[in-house]
This record gives C-alpha cells, structure tokens and sequence, in this order.
C-alpha cells in the first residue's frame, strides 16, 4: 500500500523535487490565504496554454498551509514547465490581492523559463499573463554534480575581497577571453589566472539570481524575480540544471585556485516593485504573507525599490534560509553579502526590533552556515545600524564609515586624524570589544570603493557625478562623493601634472585600505583605473561605461597594477596587520614628530605597529595628506633598523618595491612629499 504522501504529495519541501525512485515530480506551493491552487502543467510545444490542468484539493492536498500534489513522470506526459493558478480574495486594503487568472511562477523554482511571448507589461494589472509570464522548469534529471576534489578555501588574515559583477568583468572583446564567455561565469574562470597574479583571495559577486531580462534599469541585479537560479545572460546553457552547472563549474575552478566565493543576495526586495508593477510570483501567491505592508495595504518601501519583503514572517524566513542552504549545499558558496541587511530587523509594523531579529538567529544558529562568510549592508532607506544589530562573532558588516574617513582624511579635509587612527585600528569605536558583546576588527569590511558611488579613479577625478545617461536628468546617485578632482574635472584638460597627483592619491588609498586592521575590499578595475566617465550610479549601464576596459590594465600594468598587486601581497605576507584582534598595546602613534597632532588643522599622522606578538616585524608608516613636503622624524629604532618599502610620492617602480629589495633608510628623518604615504619594515622584530 502507498503511503499517503506518495500519492497527495509531500508538504516538504517546497518547490519541485524529482524522485526518481518513484519518477514522479512531488509539487509542493505555500499559500496562508489561498481558497483554491491549480497546478498547470506545459509543454515545450505550447507554453501559452496548459497541457494539463490539476486543481489541488484543501481537504487532500494541503498540509498547514502549503498546497502539495505528485504527479508521476508518465502522467506529466511531454510537460516541460509549470506554473500556477491562485484564487483568493482580492482586497488590497487587507493586504490580499489574489487574481485567479494569472499564470505564477514558483517562488521556488530551480530554473526560470521565459516564454517567446514574454512581456514585462504582460504581467502588469488584472488578467491572464498566459505565454507572457515567467515559468518554472521541469526537469527529471538524475545526474550529480562532479564535486570530487573540490576543498573550500578558508582565509584568515590574508583575506582581500574583490567586488566583481559577472558581466561587466569580461564582456568587453579586449578582456581577451574567448567570444562564447564573455560577460559569463566562463569567462570568470579564464580570468583566474589574472586574479591569481592579482593576489585576492575572495570574489564576491554581484547578484547572480535570476532578474527579469526587460528590466532594463537593473543591470547590477538589484532587482530579483527569483532566488534559486542563476541568471541565465551569465551562462550559455538552454535550462536552469545547464546554467547551475556552469556556475558550480566556476565555483570549483576558483576554489582550486584557492580563492572563496561570496554572492551579494537581495533578500529584502524583488522585482515585483510596488502596486504598478508586474504579478509574477510572490504578490500572486500569498501578498500578505511575502511582503511588509503599511496602512491600507500600501507597499512599504524601505529599499528605495517599491516593497520590502516581510522577513519576520516564518514563510519568508523559510524562503531566505532555504536559498540560502541551496547556494551552500547545491553550489558550494562560500558564503553571503547581504544587500540593505537592515531589512532583516524590521517587525511587522516596519519597526526595528529591540531584540535579535529570528532571521538573524536562524541564519547564525544554522550548522549548514556554520562556516560560512555573513556580510550585511547595515542599512536601509530608513535605518543606519553600523556595529549593531548583527550579532557577535558570525556577521561582519561593510563600514561605510570607513570609506568616508579614509575619502576625507586623503582628499586633505582637516580634523580628521583621530577619525582615521580609528578606521587603520579596525573601527574599535564601531565594533566595540567589551564583555557584553566582543567584535573582532575581521568583523568590518573595510574599503573605499564599491558597486555604489565613484570608482576609485574617478573619486579622485571628479569632483561631482555625471550621471545624465541614467535617464533621471542626473538626480540620482549621493551627492556626498568626499571625492576631489586633483584641480581638474575629468579627463579633458588633464595634463601630466594632474594625471601624476591622480595616481597618487590612488596609491594612498590602496596604501591605507591594505594597511588597516579589518578585511579590505576594493571594485574590480581599481587596480587599473577603470573609470565610468564620472558615472556613481550606473546601475541601468549595461555598456562600455560599466564593462571592464582591460586596455586600461595594459597601459597600467607597471605603475598602478604592480602598486596594488605588490601592497596585496605586503599585507599578507604582515598578519600583525589584519590581526583576529585590535592592536591594543602593539600600536604606538605619532605624528610629524613624537606626538599625534589632533588639532583641526593635521593633515599628518604616523605610527609604529610592533609585530613581535604576531610573530612579524615591525612597520613603521608616516602619513603626509597636507600639500606640502613634511619632515617626519622616525620616533622609534636606530638608524639602520629601518628600510622603506613604499614611498607614494615616488613614480614606479621606486614607488613600492618587491620584498627583499628595500632600501635602508641612513637617518633618522625622512622628508615625506605632498599626499604621500611612506611605509617602514624594521630589520628585527622587537
């Protein structure tokens, strides 16, 4: 005898698993408010009409409140894809805004079919979007993924993180990797070698879940439609299984290489965009339940995109954490950069809870994650909650304050010496180490550049953004850059001098980005300067402004990729730098000469960070953001114990030399130039 969930179907898990034991599909939808389901069945041949029409029964085919059924292999006939029909009450002031006559992709679905009559509008308002929606694939497919061999890199202090968006890495024909790769996960896997040279040690990639194709304002993937699959422009293969496999095919090539993979998820919005917008999938199946409403059944919109999603829900929790043990489990991830991360804090009022949000509890407590990199963005449209609210040890955060110390501290604003002591010392003022909640400075994610605002040539290139051909008259991206165009804007009319000061300034950046306590990350292309034009919001720029120009990285391959590939490799070869502690007693600063100057009017600081206790030697730095050539004293050591390893102020190669190649510095003083940075390394530990 059968048991019973052989033939009503099974409630878990949700989605669409394939038994083969029994060659059956076993269907399984979750819908709090649905008074009726109807699985549709479609056939490669017809995706406009159902092959087959399966309506699911309350009484025998649902369990709690998912809707479940199975349906063998044989009685599936030639169906390819799958939808469904959802009926309930449609009464937007309550929150439900169910239409019977729309075809619903699955919010589960491991592969996302768009139909040849596919239209974005086709899916906007009331009626049937039928051949014009999105579909889940069907797929009996037995076959397992080759992991053999696959190890998971695990860095410590020698992480750096390298902020990549899959197409824009290599869709250029100069990127020099074959045609069918380019813009794809293939065509990271030709650059490996490049990244290996390069000598960073995680990837994270900006969103690679499936986003609608005819949102064409969502090139970076902010906008996604589904949680479970690849994007399929990032792959050459015709169906999601094709397309995961060439995903996890880049994931064990990187991983071989030793370098981990980090995916920037979206976890607080998706595509569907507020009441105009389009009925695929969530809004479909259960409004209510999937999203955070206000007063009336309005769409808050703490993400700036149209809804939030309703993550104190335990369905939606359910859908976070089943994503994600899919991407660890299915794909091997290494872990998760968590877009607008203040979401996940939100009660069902919109309000920030006071205690630990259950999302953030069932993420950290989850022994599938146990291991795995947590980044939250620690904040939202309504909420900036840096060094709170993501708890202990398991989460870092990206510090935006960093990147506003460390911008305003290099473009010479004044006063702000203490502010950068505590951004190189690991943000302690941030991530506090006390008894009742111990940081690590590990736990920020420090950088100057990212996805949002300037890239690093252009923060010191521009002095305001250009962003007329995002199509919004150029009111959007920050107007608070902190950048400064050397005394020029752009590149029209830019001599040598300014071109010279520009490089500079980029080598200070990397300089204390690589030098600070905490986890550095930069933009992929800085280390060549990659620049958008003045673009800081090029987020619907799916062109050359976005592309990766690697003509850049030919004619910069001796001056600033040998800048950042050798201060890279500095760091690592230094753990007292990026230490699993603050430096507490290790560092002694000072300034110009003994002491720090704190005053409004600094623009200098220097300090000795001893290494003996992390078995290293010891540094020196001295830090000149004023506009004049400084006399620093060396406070500490003989003459002789010191030997320069970088001087910014000088042109390549003298500007950085390769380990070994030193130069013994013959006094005690040192004449820093205008905005230049000088690193020491001390002959014997003390």
């Amino acid at each position: 005898m059968a048991r019973w969930y052989e033939v009503d179907g099974a409630p878990l898990p949700l989605g669409v698993q394939w038994i083969a034991a029994e060659q059956a599909f076993n269907f399984a939808v979750y819908s709090r408010h649905a008074t009726a389901v109807t699985l549709l069945l479609f056939e490669a041949a017809n995706v406009a009409v159902p092959s087959q029409q399966i309506p699911l029964d309350f009484v025998v085919h649902k369990t709690g409140r998912v809707w479940h059924t199975r349906v063998t292999r044989a009685d599936a006939g030639a169906a390819a894809y799958y939808g469904y029909r959802v009926d309930g009450p449609f009464t937007p002031a309550q929150g439900d805004r169910f239409d019977a006559q729309k075809v619903l992709l699955d919010a589960y679905a491991r592969g996302v079919f768009f139909p040849p009559g596919y239209s974005r509008h086709g899916s906007v308002g009331p009626g049937s979007n039928a051949g014009r929606g999105p579909l889940g694939e069907l797929a009996a497919n037995d076959a397992e993924f080759d992991w053999d061999g696959d190890v998971p890199p695990r860095h410590t202090h020698d992480t750096v993180v390298y902020e990549m968006h899959v197409r824009g890495f290599t869709r250029r024909p100069n990127s020099g990797v074959s045609a069918p790769a380019r813009g794809t996960f293939a065509g990271v896997i030709e650059k490996i070698p490049y990244l290996k040279e390069l000598g960073v040690t995680v990837v994270e990639l900006m969103p690679v879940h499936q986003f609608d194709p005819e949102d064409g304002g969502n090139y970076w993937g902010y906008m996604p439609l589904n949680f479970f699959a690849p994007h399929q422009a990032y792959a050459s293969a015709a169906d999601g299984r094709g397309r995961l496999d060439e995903f996890r095919t880049m994931v064990k090539a990187l991983h071989a290489a030793g370098i981990e993979v980090v995916l920037d998820v979206v976890y607080n919005h998706t595509s569907e965009v507020g009441a105009s917008g389009p009925t695929y999938c969530y809004r479909g199946l259960d409004n209510g339940t999937y999203y955070l409403l206000g007063p009336g059944g309005s769409y808050r919109d703490d993400a700036g995109t149209g809804n939030v999603l309703r993550t104190s829900h335990p369905a939606v929790r359910r859908l976070i954490t089943d994503s994600l043990r899919f991407w660890t489990t299915e794909a091997h991830v290494d872990g998760f950069r968590f877009d607008l991360a203040s979401v996940f804090t939100r009660t069902d009022d919109g309000s920030i809870s006071a205690d630990e949000p259950p999302i953030l509890s069932e993420i950290s407590g989850d022994p599938d994650f146990a291991t795995s990199r947590l980044i939250a963005e620690p904040w939202d449209l309504g909420t900036y909650q840096l060094g709170r609210a993501f708890p202990g040890i398991t989460w870092a955060q990206w510090n935006g304050q960093f990147r506003d110390d460390v911008r305003s501290f290099v473009k010479s604003d004044g006063g702000r010496v203490g502010a950068l002591m505590s951004r190189l010392y690991g943000s302690a003022d941030l991530f506090p180490d006390s008894r009742d909640q111990a940081y690590r400075p590990q736990q920020s994610i420090n950088y100057v550049t990212c996805h949002d605002g300037f890239c690093l040539y252009d923060l010191v290139s521009y002095n305001t953004k250009h962003n007329l051909a995002n199509g919004n008259h150029d009111t959007d991206g920050t107007d608070n850059n902190l950048s400064w165009n050397c005394g020029v804007e752009g590149d029209a009319g830019a001599g040598p001098d300014v071109l010279t000061l520009r490089k500079r300034q980029m080598k200070n950046f990397c300089c204390l980005l690589m030098l600070s306590n905490g986890t550095p990350m930069f933009c992929a292309g800085d280390e060549f300067m990659q620049t958008q034009g003045g673009n800081n919001n090029p987020y619907n720029q799916d062109s050359e402004t976005t592309w990766l120009d690697w003509d850049r990285l030919a004619a910069n391959r001796d001056d600033m990729f040998r800048f950042f590939k050798l201060m890279i490799a500095f760091r690592k070869r230094h753990p007292s730098i990026g230490r699993g502690r603050f430096w507490r007693d290790d560092i002694r600063w000072h300034g110009v000469g003994v002491d720090v100057d704190l005053s409004e009017a600094s623009r200098t600081l220097a300090y000795c960070l001893h290494g003996a206790s992390e078995q290293d030697r010891d540094l020196y730095v001295m830090i000149n953001a004023y506009w004049q050539t400084l006399t620093f004293t060396v406070t500490e050591g003989a003459v002789g114990e010191w030997a320069r390893v970088v001087d910014t102020g000088l042109d390549s190669p003298n500007d950085i030399v390769e380990p070994g190649r030193e130069l013994p510095l013959g006094a005690g003083t040192y004449d820093l130039g205008p905005r230049s940075i000088v690193v020491l390394l001390r002959n014997r530990g003390t």
